[in-house]
C-alpha cells in the first residue's frame, strides 16, 4: 500500500498570508486559525493511522503546525493591541496620524 502524503503547502501558504495580513490590525488570525486547524486535523488523522503516512511528511506537517500557531499568536496579540489602541486613543486620532504620515511621506518623495 502506497503511503499518503500530507499537503503542507496549503498550511504554509495560509500561514504566510496570515503574517502579511497582520499589518491590517491583526486580521490575519482568520487565515492562521484555518492553517492551524488544517494542520491539527491532518496530524490527528496521521496519529490514528500511522501506517498510511510517511514519517517525514508527518514531521513537516508538525513544523507547519508550529509555524501556523506562532503566526496565530502574533496576529491575536496585534489584534488585541489594535483594539486597545482604538479604545484608548480613538479612531479619529489614529486616522489623522496615518494621514499626516502619508502626507509627510509623499512630500519627502517629491523633494
Amino acid at each position: 500500500m502506497e503511503q499518503q502524503r500530507l499537503n503542507t503547502t496549503l498550511v504554509y501558504v495560509l500561514a504566510i498570508l496570515a503574517l502579511l495580513c497582520c499589518c491590517f490590525g491583526g486580521s490575519g488570525f482568520i487565515l492562521a486559525g484555518i492553517a492551524f486547524y488544517i494542520a491539527h486535523t491532518k496530524l490527528k488523522e496521521a496519529k490514528i493511522y500511522p501506517e498510511n503516512y510517511d514519517l517525514q511528511n508527518v514531521k513537516a506537517m508538525n513544523t507547519a503546525k508550529t509555524i501556523a500557531l506562532i503566526i496565530l499568536i502574533i496576529n491575536i496579540l496585534y489584534l488585541i493591541y489594535t483594539i486597545y489602541k482604538i479604545s484608548t486613543i480613538g479612531w479619529e486620532t489614529i486616522w489623522e496620524d496615518a494621514m499626516r504620515q502619508a502626507e509627510e511621506m509623499q512630500a519627502s518623495q517629491q523633494s
